[in-house]
């Protein structure tokens, strides 16, 4: 049975009360779930014992206010799926709970990692990102938690986090959950208007496109060839497409030899914003 908790305390003297041995399996979400959530919970409760889900909207990580307020809730559904799941508990603490009444992010310093990309064009997001897991990992002590490639980004900063404070959790990166017709699952999506929607396959499949033609051109080549099909779309408005190094997410001008490349891109169909990205070799 799911049992679901508001409070630290009462997740943590529960977890706490567990035998040592069983290994906690943990996804941190803001709610609105979907499927590619819930591949998250299925690869997490095949390889655990207990699987915690949180849901917390974290507002230290929303740069834009509106893009907080306008957020999806939809916890009675949210609730369906976990059951669906089997997840054992869910935590959905409030803001005063989390942050002990300072709604404020920390500083945290990346190596760099935090500033290219969504560090650019959202500023102070990958503080609140820190922030938000650092304290849900103290809170419960996860084995193992679970992110999707679709915040490739974030992914690497979550571990850069673990390793620099040194946090007893394996960090496991999922693979990107898409639509039928390629768009990747997103949270936001239910916020597109028809017409957004329909245009929306377009991103992943550019990325295809770029993936081809990252067999035989340069870095640079790509890049402007997908600035320019974008420019050809009047419904989308490319934001950027940047092609880096997995490993550090440092442009790169020339490929080099046993460097894994991927390209990431950001993209406003109407006023929401999606982001997406696919490994280029």
């Amino acid at each position: 049975m799911m049992q679901v908790f508001n409070e630290n305390k009462l997740l943590q003297d529960y977890l706490s009360s567990l035998d040592a041995s069983i290994s906690i399996g943990f996804v941190p979400t803001m709610g609105a779930l979907h499927e590619g959530h819930l591949s998250l919970f299925k690869r997490a409760r095949k390889e655990n014992e207990i699987l915690v889900v949180s849901i917390f909207v974290n507002p230290t990580q929303f740069d834009n206010k509106e893009d907080l307020v306008k957020y999806p809730q939809t916890l009675d559904n949210d609730f369906e799926l976990l059951k669906s799941v089997n997840c054992d508990l869910v935590f959905i603490p409030t803001a005063k709970e989390i942050y002990d009444g300072h709604v404020v992010s920390a500083h945290f310093d990346f190596d760099g990692l935090e500033f290219v990309m969504e560090g650019e064009h959202r500023k102070g997001h990958f503080d609140g990102v820190g922030t938000i897991v650092k304290r849900l990992f103290e809170i419960v002590n996860p084995d193992k938690a679970y992110f999707g490639e679709k915040d490739f980004q974030q992914l690497q900063i979550i571990k850069k986090l673990v390793e620099q404070q040194q946090m007893p959790v394996e960090i496991i990166g999922c693979d990107i959950y898409r639509e039928k017709d390629g768009l990747a699952m997103s949270s936001r999506n239910v916020r597109l208007l028809k017409k957004h929607r329909q245009e929306a396959p377009f991103i992943y499949k550019t990325l295809l496109k770029a993936k081809e033609k990252f067999k035989t051109k340069t870095i640079t080549e790509v890049v402007d060839w997908v600035e320019k099909e974008f420019k050809k779309n009047s419904i989308l408005k490319l934001e950027y497409f940047e092609i880096t190094s997995e490993k550090t997410l440092k442009f790169s001008k020339r490929k080099r030899k046993g460097s894994n490349y991927r390209g990431f891109l950001a993209v406003f169909a109407g006023n929401v914003r999606l982001i997406d990205n696919i490994r280029l070799n």
